[in-house]
């Protein structure tokens, strides 16, 4: 298939293919009997890949590629864990969700304010009438790439500053 092709369905077996070999496993949710879920799956056994799937009721025929897959060997799955508990030990990885940081008193608004005014006179002072670069003016200034961003907005909305190509900027 080529670039910008329309999408078939004889392409899906190919697709599904190379994806399963990027994968280290593959978790299956619903597959009817002949779906290409089960095709992917097979590349993946072939490809040495984990199979995993979640059941379903013996009676909805979107289960039965499932339930089959479990039958022959699949880790059977019903949470995130039960994928973990498998590819943990093969990455080498410890999945388990961070540790929360200890909640920081927020900082006060005065703070928060002065640090505002200080960027703006920042910004202001590294603008000129000649375009400058705006990574030139992060740098100048000092600040975080956010707030400088958010001080030029704010002057050029305000019909201050001025945006050139090549990412630059001067005072308007």
């Amino acid at each position: 298939m080529r670039l910008g092709e329309q999408p078939q369905a004889r392409h899906f077996p190919r697709r599904n293919r190379l994806i399963s070999g990027l994968a280290r496993g593959l978790v299956v949710v619903e597959a009817a009997e002949r779906s290409g879920s089960l095709i992917t799956a097979q590349y993946a056994l072939e490809q040495g890949r984990e199979i995993f799937a979640v059941p379903g009721s013996p009676l909805d025929p979107r289960a039965k590629g499932a339930n089959r897959l479990i039958r022959d060997g699949a880790t059977l799955t019903e949470s995130a864990e039960d994928v973990l508990a498998v590819l943990g030990p093969i990455l080498g990885g410890d999945f388990r969700e961070p540790e929360a940081a200890s909640p920081k008193s927020p900082p006060d608004a005065a703070a928060l304010e002065a640090e505002a005014d200080r960027v703006r006179r920042a910004v202001e002072e590294a603008l000129g009438p000649a375009p400058v670069q705006v990574d030139e003016v992060i740098r100048l200034t000092g600040a975080t790439t956010s707030a400088v961003l958010t001080v030029l907005l704010e002057l050029e909305l305000a019909g201050r500053c001025r945006r050139h190509a090549g990412n630059m900027v001067s005072w308007a």
